[in-house]
């Protein structure tokens, strides 16, 4: 008989347990809700107009329900003690020393809420993971439970991992494309499945509810953000190619896109991925592997991680390149600083890898993004461990600026890292106005190219792709072959002498300064004026036209 569930608890008011709880309560008023934490500070804030975390509809879902059935308290016991579900959503961050540092999955304070809960609770419980961790992670839980039974407490122990992606949370809550629960092969496991299952199926329809048991719900979690990571790896990887060879990766993208086997999701090439899951994610599906003696499937995963960091650091060595080797002391401004738009979440984004390199080299950065706060983002850049010359020098390095202009005003350059909508409406020919020239803008999310021509004519010099940089080869090479056409065309009929040829061979070296062009400023300096030129104009002219044949 299925468990009749009048009060849930959620231990973790972050990223998932807020928004996921907060739906909960929306949907089941009859239910209701406890979301409680150890962060009082954060507590306050979920009870408060200025929630702790930015996610479109999420205020309104919260003040919707926040005083009828949706509770934000520190009281972890109390509401332990009452509920008849308790899911845990605390974060399971990579362990940064010992064994598995930068891979394994740090599970102490999952631990730390399977101890409490067996302390404290008493009658029937259904435990939920949601938090994302390694498989076989209930099993662990399920013995620390199972050694601290008590005559009035029994359990059962669910997996339920989220699927969502910061921005639309709460549309994915509300429309998922599936939920997943996984539990024990037993009559009581079953029992305690159906039990969250109807949950669910207050909105969400049942043939969208997949039941598994618990560790292919456990693996199921890691293998969908690995899968995703892999694909913008993927592009990322193909834009490096597509740079070299002369293609473009947008359109490279779009054509693998339209075949219905690979779908166009997660194949924009930008400076890669961030956010709280995929890196993490990746590395614990590579320490697992290699926990189970599995390293060729460790390295596969592995390569995920380096192609995100190889395209990371070379956007900061190309940015490098163009200001002329050199950033020290020049101001840049970088525009955005969350793992991507419409969030104030900064976890793993790749605009502190690339804040950090350019530290590194000494640039002056002027950060600005709408949503994430100065704090927060001296607290990222100051757990740098690249800024080799101590964390003081590294953060004077910083200034956090109040809107883009001032970020822009004097600066050698503009880093774009996150797609913010504003940054297409900016007034470019103000900010253009008020940079040292030349004026650099480095794209990193790829949201101007619609600009593309209106800021090359205002003066920006832009960070082109090999393949953009090819297509100005080429149409210099015509521009080249029809110059040197004219200018033979021109003296056809006078070169008879060798102060024509000089005069000749003068202009092509004025063309070589004027173009930059190696092969005119070659044949130019060939027969520099004042030296002997070719016997007669017939010699000259078969010259001009061999430079004119390497041209094609």
């Amino acid at each position: 008989m299925m468990v009749q569930v009048k009060r849930i608890c959620c231990i973790g008011a972050g990223y998932v347990g807020g928004p996921t709880c907060s739906v909960i309560a929306q949907m089941c008023p009859e239910i209701a809700v406890t979301v409680v934490d150890v962060n009082e500070e954060r507590i306050r804030a979920w009870n408060s107009d200025q929630l702790p975390i930015f996610e479109p509809g999420l205020q309104e879902v919260v003040e919707a329900r926040r005083g009828f059935n949706l509770f934000f308290s520190s009281n972890i016991d109390e509401a332990v003690r009452e509920a008849d579900i308790i899911f845990i959503s605390v974060n399971t961050p990579t362990k940064t020393f010992g064994l598995g540092k930068g891979r394994a999955a740090d599970l102490k304070y999952i631990e730390a809420c399977a101890r409490r809960i067996a302390e404290v609770a008493t009658g029937y419980k259904i435990v939920v993971e949601k938090s994302t961790v390694p498989v076989r992670a209930a099993e662990s839980i399920q013995r620390i439970f199972n050694a601290n039974t008590k005559s009035d407490l029994s359990f059962q122990f669910l997996s339920n991992p989220e699927f969502l992606a910061e921005v639309t949370a709460i549309t994915d809550l509300k429309n998922p494309d599936r939920v997943l629960i996984g539990g024990e092969e037993t009559p009581d496991g079953q029992r305690a499945i159906e039990t969250l299952s109807s949950i669910y199926e207050r909105w969400v329809p049942k043939s969208r509810i997949i039941t598994t048991n618990t560790w292919s719900s456990e693996l199921s979690k890691l293998a969908a953000n690995a899968f995703l990571a892999q694909r913008i790896s993927s592009i990322n990887s193909i834009s490096a190619l597509c740079e070299v060879t002369g293609a473009d990766v947008e359109e490279v993208a779009h054509a693998i896109g339209t075949d219905q086997r690979i779908g166009n999701g997660f194949l924009k090439a930008s400076v890669g991925f961030g956010g709280s899951c995929f890196q993490k994610d990746v590395l614990n599906l590579v320490y697992l592997c290699e926990a189970l003696n599995l390293p060729e499937v460790a390295r596969y995963w592995q390569q995920v991680i380096e192609i995100n960091e190889y395209q990371r650091r070379r956007f900061a060595a190309r940015i490098i390149s163009c200001l002329f080797n050199t950033v020290t002391d020049k101001k840049i401004a970088l525009l955005g600083f969350a793992f991507k738009k419409d969030t104030g979440d900064t976890r793993e984004s790749s605009s502190i890898y690339i804040s950090k390199y350019l530290m590194d080299e000494g640039a002056q950065l002027y950060i600005y993004d709408p949503k994430v706060k100065k704090e927060q983002i001296m607290q990222d850049l100051a757990q740098s461990s690249t800024v080799t010359d101590g964390m003081e020098r590294g953060l004077s390095l910083v200034s956090i600026a109040s809107d883009p202009y001032e970020a822009c005003d004097n600066a050698h350059a503009i880093v774009i890292c996150t797609e913010w909508d504003v940054f297409k409406e900016l007034d470019y020919e103000k900010i253009y106005k008020a940079m040292l020239k030349p004026a650099f803008i480095f794209d990193g999310r790829r949201i101007l190219d619609s600009l593309h021509d209106r800021l090359q004519q205002l003066g920006f010099q832009r960070l082109f792709t090999q393949s953009q940089l090819r297509r100005f080869q080429q149409i210099e090479k015509m521009h080249m072959k029809n110059t040197l056409r004219r200018l033979i065309r021109e003296f056809e009929e006078k070169v008879k002498n060798g102060d024509h040829l000089r005069l000749l061979l003068s202009q092509l070296h004025h063309l070589a300064s004027e173009t930059g062009c190696s092969t005119l400023h070659w044949l130019g300096m060939q027969n520099p004026i004042g030296s002997a030129g070719p016997p007669d104009g017939v010699g000259c002219q078969k010259h001009i036209m061999l430079v004119l044949q390497n041209c094609t």
